[in-house]
C-alpha cells in the first residue's frame, strides 16, 4: 500500500514539474518584443511621437504682408495652420526661413504678378533661355513677355489660364504663344519652337513641361519660408495671383473687422538671442494700414521700435510699426552704462516710467 502511494506521488510531482515548465517555456516564447521596447527600441514602422519641444506651432494671421527677401512679398488675408521645423534637431527660427515651412490647413494668400516676374528675373529661372521676363494680368489669364535666345533673341508672348493640381501645383495652359507679335506658325514653324524651349525645365527645380502645359511647384519654386497645404483654387485678381488653401473664403468674410496680426502657439521657436518653449506669442500691426508689414530680414528693427509686454500666463505680445515707419536712428533703444551708474539721471525720453 505504502508502495502504491509513493509511486503516486512521485507521478504527480512528474506531472506539476512538466505543468510549470511548459507554462515558463510559453511565456518566455512571448517576451521578444516586450523586450526591445524596454531597451528603448521601436519595432519597425514604429513612428516616434513628437515632445512638446519638438511639436508644430499654430499659426494664425490676418492681413500679413510677408517679405521674403528683397524682390518677393506674400500677402495673407487669413491663415490657419502649423509653422513646421523642416529639420528635427533645429528649431524654427525667424533668422533662417529654411528652418520652417508653413503647413497650411484653410488661407488666402496672394502673390503679386510683378513681383514674382521680378523674382523670375533676379535668377528664379537661372538656367532658362527666357531672360527680362514681365508678367501681366490679362482679365483672368496671365500675360508673360520676354526675350528667347534660340540662334537669335526674339520677343516672345505667352498668354495661359492657371488653375490648382489634384498635387498642389500651379498650372498654366498656353493658349497663345506668339513671336514679334506674329503667331509662330506663320513665322517660325520650320524653327519647333515650343513651350518648353522657353524654360528648359529639366534644369529648373520645380518646374515641369507637358505639351502646352506649364506645372509650377512653388514649395521648390519660390524663395522660403515655403507654403505647403491643401490647394484648392488658383485665379487672377488683378494686380496679383491668389491661392485658396481649404475652406478659407468663409473665415475671410467673418474676420475682415480683425486688427492685423500673427499669433504663435505651442512648439518652440527662436527669435534673435531668444529661445521661446510652449510658444505664446502675438504680433499686432501698430498702422491701420491694410497689410502688416512684416521683412523677416529686418524684424528685429520691427521689435526694437515696438512695444513688448507680457500676459499673466508668461506669454509675449508685441505691438510692431510697419517697416517703412521705423526710425532711421535707433540709438535711443539703448541703455548705457553711464545711465546706470547715476541713479538722479533721468530715464531715456521713450522709458515712461510709471
Amino acid at each position: 500500500m505504502r508502495a502504491r502511494l509513493a509511486v503516486l506521488v512521485s507521478v504527480c510531482i512528474l506531472l506539476l514539474v512538466f505543468v510549470v515548465w511548459h507554462l515558463r517555456s510559453t511565456r518566455l516564447a512571448s517576451q521578444p518584443a516586450a523586450s526591445a521596447t524596454s531597451k528603448g527600441t521601436s519595432p519597425p514602422g514604429t513612428t516616434i511621437p513628437a515632445t512638446p519641444e519638438s511639436a508644430p506651432t499654430a499659426v494664425y494671421a490676418h492681413n500679413l504682408m510677408l517679405r521674403k527677401g528683397p524682390d518677393f512679398r506674400i500677402y495673407v488675408r487669413w491663415l490657419r495652420g502649423n509653422m513646421v521645423r523642416t529639420r528635427r534637431d533645429v528649431n524654427p527660427t525667424f533668422d533662417d526661413p529654411e528652418s520652417f515651412l508653413l503647413e497650411i490647413k484653410t488661407g488666402v494668400i496672394r502673390a503679386n504678378i510683378g513681383d514674382i516676374g521680378n523674382f523670375l528675373n533676379a535668377g528664379g529661372v537661372a538656367n532658362s533661355p527666357l531672360r527680362n521676363i514681365t508678367l501681366l494680368a490679362d482679365d483672368d489669364h496671365i500675360k508673360l513677355k520676354g526675350t528667347l535666345h534660340k540662334l537669335i533673341s526674339m520677343p516672345v508672348e505667352l498668354v495661359g489660364s492657371i488653375a490648382a493640381t489634384p498635387d498642389n501645383r500651379i498650372q498654366v495652359h498656353v493658349t497663345k504663344l506668339s513671336v514679334l507679335k506674329i503667331p509662330l506658325r506663320r513665322l517660325l514653324g520650320g524653327l519647333h519652337i515650343s513651350v518648353s524651349d522657353l524654360f528648359h525645365a529639366k534644369g529648373i527645380p520645380g518646374i515641369e513641361i507637358s505639351g502646352n502645359d506649364i506645372f509650377f511647384e512653388t514649395l521648390k519654386l519660390l524663395p522660403p519660408p515655403h507654403i505647403h497645404g491643401q490647394l484648392l483654387k488658383v485665379r487672377v485678381v488683378t494686380p496679383d495671383i491668389e491661392e485658396v488653401y481649404g475652406n478659407a473664403e468663409e473665415a475671410v468674410t467673418r474676420v475682415e473687422q480683425w486688427r492685423n496680426f500673427l499669433r504663435l502657439n505651442d512648439g518652440t521657436i527662436d527669435f534673435g538671442k531668444l529661445t521661446m518653449h510652449h510658444v505664446d506669442l502675438t504680433m499686432v500691426d501698430l498702422s491701420n494700414d491694410a497689410w502688416f508689414d512684416l521683412d523677416l530680414n529686418n524684424y528685429q528693427n520691427q521689435l526694437v521700435n515696438g512695444y513688448t509686454r507680457m500676459t499673466p500666463e508668461a506669454g509675449l505680445q508685441i505691438f510692431m510699426p510697419d517697416l517703412d515707419s521705423l526710425p532711421k536712428n535707433n540709438g535711443s533703444q539703448n541703455i548705457s552704462m553711464e545711465w546706470l551708474k547715476h541713479r538722479n539721471l533721468p530715464p531715456p525720453p521713450d522709458i515712461i516710467s510709471k
